[in-house]
């Protein structure tokens, strides 16, 4: 059985680039060639298509770059599009990132109206000071003023993105974060430590005094508990989610599902016959993605999963999630039995790491989850 099919759109421009952002996102300057932009995305979605094999398209995740730099109708042109060439599900999640500082008043019932119904505010803290280190062009007041602005256009699924670990930060700023982000009532929240990756400005430059591990365990602890007492529940390593709103795009990944890939630098992942599962990346600078996708013998490499790493594969996703894993599930997406891994298991099971409960379920324990990294190493070929 094949396993749930999303489709993710990379729209990669920003007003600029935040010293901590590792995604592919470039600085929109005056020359953004949206136009251009929007007709190879049309060119590559009907090549999309032909990978789809007519499966049904259950969420849709516009994501960047800031989405929200693009007008509701060039998104729902999109859109569109995606109706046109793709079997869009009835009640399908179409997600899409928007920056509070690039929110124009009144946009978000147009977003709304063209079919998003699902919005991602990227927050990332409520202190002035804090956005400014960050590199953030919004201040709190855009926050409060984007988040009134989805509830008042009839976004009823909104997840707002928190950061902690932050440079400076000690437990009490990150706990007055955590207040005024549950003053929202927001449905869903993403709440994520800062790391420094590769090639961003933080990592070649290292701003100081960044919390150091105990701190950055201390904080988590106390906001995650914080979180669960206001009513959400961990249903991932960084999410939380009151009842029902948890996202299922970024579920259909976590669980090894099957995704479309469309725009500079989308990454995809689709499975055929017989569990034989293949990735494929688009091209990542937007000038060379706009060239390969107007050419008419535009090709894609497709690599496949071998066999010995889709265990490892499924359980980098998997363990993320505290619901963890039943048997029957790793093998229906893997196409490889429990016995592959029953060793790994055990002993990671005798360290603490994982506990098997009734009907076959394996998830993290508490220690687990703190050490995942180290759990999901384990399971490599």
């Amino acid at each position: 059985m094949l396993p749930p099919l999303s489709l993710y759109v990379h729209l990669p421009w920003c007003v600029r680039k935040c010293p901590y952002c590792d995604f592919n996102s470039h600085r929109a300057g005056d020359r953004t060639q949206k136009s251009r932009y929007i007709a190879a995305l049309e060119k590559d979605l009907r090549r999309e298509a032909a990978l789809s094999n007519g499966r049904v398209v259950e969420t849709v995740f516009f994501g960047g770059g800031t989405p929200s730099l693009f007008t509701p109708d060039e998104i729902g042109y999109v859109l569109g599009l995606c109706r046109e060439v793709l079997s869009i599900e009835d009640d399908c999640e179409i997600t899409m990132e928007a920056n509070p500082g690039t929110v124009e008043r009144g946009a978000l019932s147009s977003y709304r109206e063209v079919g998003v119904t699902r919005l991602s505010l990227g927050a990332q803290s409520f202190d002035a000071d804090m956005l400014k280190v960050l590199g953030r062009i919004h201040g709190p007041d855009d926050i409060y003023l984007a988040f009134d602005e989805a509830v008042a256009a009839g976004f009823d699924s909104i997840n707002v993105d928190l950061m902690f670990a932050l440079p400076g930060q000690d437990l009490s700023a990150a706990v007055s974060d955590v207040r005024s982000l549950l003053a929202l009532k927001t449905p869903h929240v993403s709440y994520y430590q800062l790391t420094l990756e590769p090639n961003t400005v933080f990592y070649q430059r290292p701003p100081p005094n960044i919390p150091d591990d105990d701190l950055a365990w201390e904080i988590q602890q106390e906001c995650h508990e914080r979180l669960e007492r206001a009513g959400y529940a961990k249903y991932e390593i960084s999410a939380f989610a009151r009842p029902h709103h948890q996202c299922r795009h970024n579920l259909n990944y976590w669980s090894f599902g099957d995704y479309l890939a469309a725009g500079a630098g989308a990454h995809g992942k689709i499975t055929g016959t017989g569990a034989a599962a293949h990735r494929y990346t688009k091209p990542a600078n937007p000038l060379v993605y706009m060239e390969w996708a107007e050419a008419d013998d535009a090709s894609l490499e497709m690599k496949p999963i071998e066999e010995k790493d889709k265990g490892f594969e499924f359980m980098l996703n998997k363990l993320r999630l505290s619901g963890g894993f039943t048997e029957s599930e790793f093998t229906a997406r893997t196409g490889q039995g429990i016995v592959q891994i029953e060793a790994t298991l055990a002993r990671a099971a005798a360290d603490g790491l994982i506990e098997r409960g009734e009907h076959d379920l394996w998830r993290p324990t508490p220690t687990g989850f703190r050490l995942l990294n180290d759990l999901q190493a384990r399971f490599l070929a």
